[in-house]
């Protein structure tokens, strides 16, 4: 994040499925001590329903906020395998990643459902982070704005500009998921600068300024500060990074070194 933004970043960890309670609990252990004076930024910790328990008693009284992976827009009812926004509050969760490219790809989520999840997120008041981004086809077809815009409407065009404040939006471009590949700070920021205009027109231009806008796609220790040195990139989504106390120690402090 360049200096003099208003705009705190956040450094997020999607464990994805990984971890038991007792990895949960050895994870913050190690790495709780590595980010005590980490004052810059806000960090999230998303684990593994299972986990969430466990995450949210291991972070009691450190600064991370512990976040689930997914949610059912339905408070209660006959879903059998779902988990409702009122279930992850009463866990200590404050905050649900939606949308996420996995859950669109091998899960058939649609822009209807990531809107309905992101709404029942919001009601239920959990912060949503709204997953956004184009695969490679996409990307190498020129579609990149095509698709973003889509998604973009798709998940909040309905709510109202008060509604849509406390939410962050990560920019996962697929093609960089899980794969070793990074856009470049250049294309990551061209992105976000989109997605901000997009914002600006639906929302105004003072609720653009203040949303946060996080990169999600092979963030590690290696590439953050490239990133973060962006004035449109906002924080980091980070995936197989985040599992190891010491490499998510290194994202979360990278302004040191």
């Amino acid at each position: 994040m360049a200096a003099g933004s208003a705009r705190v970043p956040v450094i997020a960890g999607n464990w994805k499925m990984h971890k038991t309670q007792a990895e949960t609990r050895e994870f913050f252990a190690a790495f709780l001590p590595l980010v005590a004076g980490a004052k810059h930024c806000e960090i999230v910790v998303a684990p593994p329903f299972t986990a969430l328990a466990a995450a949210v008693e291991a972070a009691r009284d450190s600064a991370v906020m512990i976040g689930a992976q997914d949610l059912y827009w339905e408070p209660q009812g006959a879903f059998t395998g779902e988990v409702s926004a009122g279930m992850l509050v009463e866990s200590g969760c404050r905050a649900v990643i939606v949308g996420h490219s996995e859950r669109r790809e091998h899960f058939g989520e649609t822009d209807d459902i990531v809107a309905r999840k992101t709404r029942a997120t919001l009601d239920a008041g959990l912060r949503p982070i709204v997953c956004v981004g184009e695969t490679l086809r996409e990307r190498e077809e020129g579609k990149m704005e095509e698709v973003l815009e889509r998604q973009f409407h798709g998940a909040f065009g309905a709510l109202t500009a008060q509604a849509f404040s406390p939410i962050l939006v990560a920019y996962e471009p697929v093609w960089a998921i899980g794969t070793g590949r990074t856009a470049t700070p250049q294309l990551a920021a061209e992105a976000h600068g989109f997605l901000r205009s997009l914002a600006a027109s639906r929302f105004g231009h003072e609720a653009a300024a203040r949303l946060r806008i996080l990169y999600g796609g092979s963030v590690k220790p290696a590439n953050i500060r490239g990133l973060m040195a962006m004035e449109e990139i906002d924080g980091a989504l980070v995936g197989g990074a985040s599992l190891e106390a010491m490499s998510f120690a290194e994202l979360v402090n990278y302004r040191e070194g």
